[in-house]
């Protein structure tokens, strides 16, 4: 019998160090934590990937430097290993012919084998904010960071990158514009690589081209843009800002399309569906949110009660062909952004009419007041005393 694990749609990594499957059909959570593993933000998840092409295997990238296998058929921590070397989190994880290929904040991009003394090591710059495997060539992986340009890397050659991106022309008051590359992906059956940057830019490169700068520049917002991921149909991308801003920027004439709302924290990590038009973001605001990417509407939000890091769809397409439990609800410990909503408006008293009540004894005071001035009343008074 399959784990139930098998059956979530969305995998979330928190900051709290725990790994957070979600059933999107049955409104399930399910938390996994390795055995050893103690709650603690030094073993925060900072990037996943996938470990085989069926979904079966997932790598978490760990704070304190590890990497542990999930295995969604046994659904638990089956493996766990020190990948250590450089400094800061994980910017990327990827898989290479049963190897793994690691990035860290500092550079270090390695590529583990089975025998350490092969592992491949190469220095990819400083300040990195996201490494990016390429699904069509797996040995070559995408680089960048702040002040650490777009880099492309041969894994089988990595003396030298086979493509590195020159910095846009200088602004127009001839200041150096500064370079801070977020997130990256590779646009299937092509060289192009799109890009945001912390400039709150989305950019297009083609390295089969000999121009080195960007063939496409769009803006969005004004705060940095932290996260992207490819529509589809590959003509659109998706960003996401570190205001909770989120949009659908078109790749052919750099133009607007849409804006999701919703949003209530910087987004962290965003993901397309391969096929079917859905789109998954999570980020500091603790909420997982699937947009419909066609009518902008709001399919699914999920509250997983801790800062959410990354995210991984899967690539199913049939969802609604999965039975729903309708017991499951009944022992779900998933909350519901909505649900919270109204069961607190609902408790709560009618402002409005409240202060109408108060308002109305102070406003016959008011008109009470200057009747007792008038010279009317007053006669009255001097007479009752008089007698």
């Amino acid at each position: 019998m399959a784990s139930p694990a098998r059956g979530n749609h969305v995998w979330v990594g928190s900051e709290t160090g725990i790994l957070k499957g979600i059933n999107l059909q049955k409104k399930q959570a399910t938390n996994y934590k390795s055995g050893d593993a103690v709650l603690s933000r030094h073993e925060a998840v900072t990037a996943m990937c996938w470990g085989d092409p069926y979904e079966s295997e997932i790598f978490v990238g760990c704070l304190d430097g590890s990497v542990r296998l999930f295995s969604t058929e046994k659904g638990k921590f089956t493996e766990s290993r020190d990948c250590l070397g450089g400094e800061g989190p994980f910017c990327g994880l990827a898989v290479l012919d049963n190897s793994l290929i690691t990035c860290v904040q500092s550079g270090l991009l390695k590529v583990w084998r089975d025998a350490s003394s092969e592992n491949l090591e190469v220095q990819v710059g400083p300040g990195v904010c996201r490494m990016r495997q390429n699904p069509e060539q797996p040995h070559r992986v995408a680089t960048g960071g702040k002040e650490n340009c777009l880099k492309v890397w041969d894994l089988h050659q990595p003396q030298e990158p086979i493509f590195r991106a020159k910095n846009v022309r200088n602004d127009w008051l001839d200041l150096r514009v500064p370079i801070w590359d977020r997130d990256m992906q590779f646009l299937p059956g092509s060289e192009k690589i799109v890009t945001c940057t912390g400039h709150h830019q989305v950019r297009l490169y083609d390295p089969s081209t000999p121009q080195r700068r960007p063939v496409l520049e769009a803006t969005f917002g004004e705060h940095p843009l932290t996260a992207l991921s490819l529509t589809p149909d590959t003509n659109a991308v998706v960003v996401g800002s570190s205001r909770g801003d989120v949009a659908v920027i078109d790749l052919r004439q750099g133009r607007l399309l849409k804006c999701l709302k919703g949003f209530a924290g910087s987004v962290r990590a965003i993901q397309c569906h391969p096929v079917l038009p859905l789109v998954a973001s999570c980020g500091l605001d603790r909420f997982l949110r699937v947009h419909n990417l066609q009518h902008k509407r709001l399919e699914h939000k999920v509250y997983l009660k801790s800062r959410l890091n990354c995210l991984l769809l899967t690539s199913r397409e049939k969802w609604e062909d999965e039975g729903a439990d309708p017991s499951a609800d009944l022992q779900s410990d998933v909350k519901e952004e909505e649900e919270e909503v109204d069961e607190i408006w609902n408790s709560m008293e009618v402002v409005a009419a409240k202060r109408k009540a108060e308002r109305q004894p102070c406003s016959d005071v008011g008109r009470e007041a200057p009747r007792r001035d008038k010279g009317l009343k007053k006669p009255k008074k001097i007479k009752k005393a008089e007698s």
